[in-house]
């Protein structure tokens, strides 16, 4: 493969919904160039991009996978994203370094849920972007519904470019609008007249993009209004603003398996599709977070964004990387500018998929892989020494859905917590947290699924088995009333005894932590003894009385006691105020305290009432609704952390997979009667069975 300056690269980033056939287009289009030597399918085993074993036995992507093709004196990249949400986390990393976007669309099933996500993906970034109609040679397929569902949903910058010629229910080839020419699959190189019976259609269709065209310059616009036809030459200069504009989001339609209108779509790309050079420039930041603009060609000095980590058992580290200016050379240092650290650049690479094609140079906008760099994670900025500058880091969905993670055997959970690091390195929204607390170690995915592919990554690739259980949710005991008991530890055993005597008012306050004084007088505790009072006290508050929870917003005073001379020591204060506390917190009127989390859901209009129907029944709080700048009804709540442990699963199930949420800890609040005495009888019953064991 040859090298190509940034003018002669283009970043296209495949999107969709799950099963819409985004591999397969690219599939075909390297089989077409003659890239490989096969058409490859994933559940036969034979794809270039969806190569992973998880996706051969699921049959979908859930990485997201890179390959290059040269069409025509350019190098076009194509990204291939998952279309399920629970791998979104790759689908930002592949739309973090796309300039275009291709939102393949099912001929059969028309928009779904991720055609409708990958939309406002591109809406929001501003991308020019291209919709193809795929599978269009399957039975109960339709163009016409399709196109109009996408223009009804998405407005009138869609436009078909090329629509698809039927015969007796088979299509038999296609017709381009732009070219006015029809091409049969019976003779894919000779071009034909357009069949009668359509030329009013593709006559109308030439007059949506010729009004479409007249919007994106004056000149245009008067010839447009004064009734002339444009010249080809300004058919294509119009349709190149209007795609970079957004006023046009041309449709293309054919069947990637049968490779009927690949051609024209990479044509089209070639043609229309913006490199990464015509930025001009692009912003970054300097060391002190001043904005600083960098030229996109190769004269500028070299930086890069890394957007993805995979971490090879045989290679080591492969970091993927965008080259955002100047360009990168093998057998050279760079610096990380986030880490503080030189990384030498021993080999770089091209990545085609499953397989690594060395190379001399990367240059601007182009896509490559460098190995077994040291200290370098995702989203961080590789540079010069002499120009230090960071660019924006990708912004990775949060993994909300919780679950505590456990290995099967003692050689399991030897390797258990070094796999898990690695994968979190890989994955950025999935992460692990260690609960102290309840001595689990929890796992955060973005549903079932990631979490279901994390298992088996665990199994097959580091040869480590887990299982996965409900965590347990962190409640807190208190007390609502005033108590002042004794406790008091007498032990003699022959010899030196122990002897302690404390009297300790327990009351409710406000603060989360145990708040501890001592009024004693008259020397009835000597004060040397305070703080192993103090200490007896806070051991003791870890486990409370009712469910074995942390106790909070309890203040113990100490105000009397006695002591020995001789047998009175640290440890048997120590062991007198644990005494006081089991004596005196029954007594105190406990209470269980449930958290409570703050939910701000994001989704379209017409499941506001759903979502709020749904919170109520989960004893849920509405605290406010609001419209954001793209139109979608916002929803906030506060609700019990244990009402929503599933909650991203649950919102995709009644949101149609469109809703999405963010959520965070606000506070503790007493937990319902009948809450609490099903969360104590839990408690009873699980230290009854580790009793038996």
């Amino acid at each position: 493969m040859k090298d190509y300056a940034a003018h002669e690269v283009k970043n296209i980033c495949l999107l969709g919904h799950s099963g819409s056939g985004k591999t397969t287009v690219v599939e075909s289009m390297l089989y077409f160039t003659k890239a490989t030597d096969r058409m490859g399918k994933t559940l036969e085993g034979s794809s270039v991009l969806d190569y992973d074993a998880e996706e051969v036995k699921r049959g979908l992507s859930i990485f997201t996978s890179v390959a290059p093709i040269e069409w025509k004196d350019h190098k076009i990249n194509f990204i291939d994203t998952p279309g399920y949400f629970d791998y979104a986390q790759e689908m930002e990393s592949g739309l973090a370094v796309a300039d275009n976007a291709l939102i393949v669309v099912d001929g059969k099933d028309g928009i779904q849920t991720g055609t409708i996500r990958a939309f406002k993906q591109v809406s929001k970034r501003k991308l020019p972007t291209i919709f193809f109609i795929n599978k269009l040679d399957e039975e109960n397929t339709s163009f016409d519904k399709v196109y109009t569902q996408l223009r009804d949903k998405f407005g009138k910058s869609i436009i078909p470019f090329e629509i698809p010629i039927v015969e007796n229910g088979n299509i038999v080839g296609s017709v381009n609008i732009l070219r006015n020419k029809a091409w049969y699959l019976n003779d894919r190189e000779n071009a034909k007249e357009v069949p009668s019976h359509l030329k009013p259609i593709v006559d109308d269709y030439l007059a949506q993009i010729s009004e479409s065209i007249a919007m994106t310059c004056d000149e245009l616009m008067e010839k447009f209004f004064s009734g002339e036809t444009f010249t080809e030459a300004e058919l294509m200069q119009g349709v190149r603003l209007g795609v970079r504009s957004g006023e046009i989001r041309p449709v293309y339609a054919g069947s990637a398996i049968k490779m009927l209108g690949i051609e024209r779509l990479m044509d089209l790309i070639g043609e229309y599709f913006p490199s990464y050079g015509e930025l001009g420039t692009v912003e970054a930041k300097d060391t002190n977070g001043e904005v600083v603009t960098l030229h996109t060609d190769e004269k500028e000095a070299f930086s890069a964004l890394v957007y993805k980590t995979i971490i090879d058992p045989f290679v080591g580290r492969i970091s993927f990387i965008k080259v955002m200016s100047g360009f990168l050379t093998s057998d050279t240092q760079v610096f990380n500018v986030q880490k503080d650290k030189a990384e030498k650049v021993s080999q770089i690479f091209v990545i085609k998929g499953k397989h690594q094609i060395a190379v001399g140079k990367l240059f601007t906008g182009d896509l490559g892989a460098i190995v077994k760099l040291q200290y370098t994670q995702t989203n961080d900025t590789l540079a010069t020494k002499a120009k230090l500058v960071t660019h924006d880091p990708i912004v990775f969905p949060e993994g909300l859905l919780a679950m505590s993670i456990w290995p099967k055997s003692k050689l399991d959970e030897d390797k258990m917590s070094t796999s898990l690091q690695r994968i979190e390195e890989e994955d950025p929204s999935f992460k692990m947290i260690k609960n102290t607390e309840t001595n689990e170690l929890v796992v955060y995915g973005l549903g079932d699924q990631h979490l279901d592919v994390v298992v088996n990554k665990l199994k097959s690739k580091y040869k480590v088995e887990v299982e996965l259980k409900e965590p347990r949710i962190p409640y807190r005991e208190t007390i609502r009333s005033t108590v002042t008991v004794e406790g008091k530890h007498k032990k003699q055993s022959g010899g030196a005894g122990q002897f302690g005597d404390v009297f300790i008012t327990f009351e409710p306050c406000d603060s989360l932590d145990m708040v501890f004084e001592e009024k004693v007088f008259g020397g009835a505790v000597p004060r040397q003894y305070f703080p192993a009072v103090e200490a007896g006290l806070r051991e003791a508050m870890v486990k409370g009385v009712l469910a074995g929870y942390r106790v909070v917003g309890v203040k113990a005073t100490l105000v009397d006691g006695k002591y020995h001379e001789v047998d009175s020591k640290e440890i048997a204060f120590k062991m007198a105020a644990k005494l006081a506390y089991k004596a005196g917190m029954p007594q105190a009127k406990p209470v269980l305290l449930e958290p409570i989390v703050k939910i701000d859901v994001v989704a379209p209009e017409e499941f506001t009432g759903t979502i709020i129907g749904d919170f109520n029944k989960r004893r849920g709080l509405i605290l406010g609704m609001d419209l954001n700048d793209e139109g979608e009804q916002v929803v906030s709540a506060e609700v019990p952390m244990s009402e929503v442990m599933r909650y991203s699963t649950e919102l995709r199930s009644f949101t149609q997979g469109i809703g999405t949420y963010t959520q965070k800890f606000d506070r503790y609040e007493i937990a319902p009667q009948q809450i609490a005495d099903k969360v104590i009888a839990h408690a009873a019953h699980s230290l009854a069975e580790d009793d038996d064991e």
